[in-house]
């Protein structure tokens, strides 16, 4: 009878090993998740005293902190940080799903955020009547224009390009703007907050327009390299989103940092 007992009681303390051993708790104590991101205000800033803010980084951060997993933070121009992912130097990444992404990443069912995409163009566009009109990548491909997009645009490569649609590349997504006042393309699709606010930066308000096209509304996932560990924690992430999505905590967020935009237009800062 003690021989059974103490069997039991070994077999007992080896599955609470293992349990807790297999928890994001352990992650939190010793070895924190390496998210990789470029700055992109509102969504995403490195502040002068190297804190951050933004949109993807307060709703990420919470979710992550509900679950006990600490996060590493790596800033990268885009290109390199999709590419620290796909080597597994990197563990994630938020951003759009897309077939590529999708073959060494792997995400969560619900998005934490929705993006709607305007088409922009310069000035005295001969051609704006008709980007006025365009409702769909094949509208644009039916049109003959042209693109300007930037280096590791998952979404440009998979709707615009795919289609065979002329494209430039700018090798930041900032750079874009100067490309399209001076008229190396005839369309830049993007995000109207973000947008302005790297318009007006660049001084360039008086030289682009943004029309009445749209294209798209693009979800943004947690991307987790396939080489990761921490790929086990997408169920308890992606419950944690569902909560965030549900008690509002999400919308609180996107409105305060929409109000900081609002605020800093209205005090003509960035």
């Amino acid at each position: 009878m003690r021989i059974y007992l103490n069997n039991i009681f070994i077999i007992s303390i080896l599955i609470c090993v293992i349990s807790i051993t297999s928890t994001p708790q352990c992650y939190a104590e010793n070895d924190p998740i390496i998210i990789t991101y470029s700055d992109y205000w509102p969504l995403f800033r490195t502040e002068k005293d190297g804190t951050r803010s933004g949109i993807f980084y307060e709703i990420v951060s919470e979710a992550m902190n509900s679950i006990n997993v600490e996060i590493k933070w790596e800033s990268y121009p885009w290109a390199r940080c999709q590419n620290y992912v796909r080597t597994g130097k990197a563990d994630a990444i938020m951003t759009v799903r897309t077939d590529e992404r999708s073959e060494y990443t792997l995400t969560h069912p619900t998005p934490f955020y929705h993006k709607h995409l305007q088409l922009f163009t310069y000035k005295n566009n001969p051609q704006e009547a008709s980007i006025d009109q365009v409702k769909t990548p094949e509208d644009i491909e039916r049109t003959g224009l042209s693109i300007i997009t930037y280096v590791g645009n998952g979404w440009n490569k998979n709707n615009i390009q795919s289609l065979g649609i002329k494209t430039y590349e700018a090798s930041r997504p900032d750079n874009v703007w100067p490309m399209l006042a001076y008229k190396r393309g005839d369309i830049v699709i993007e995000w109207p907050v973000s947008a302005w606010i790297e318009i007006k930066k660049k001084n360039l308000s008086q030289k682009i327009v943004q029309t009445n096209g749209t294209v798209d509304c693009i979800p943004f996932h947690l991307l987790i390299s396939k080489k990761s560990k921490y790929v086990e924690i997408l169920p308890e992430f992606e419950k944690a989103i569902q909560t965030m999505t549900r008690n509002g905590r999400i919308d609180s967020i996107i409105k305060k940092y929409m109000q900081m935009v609002r605020q800093d237009e209205q005090s003509g800062t960035n």
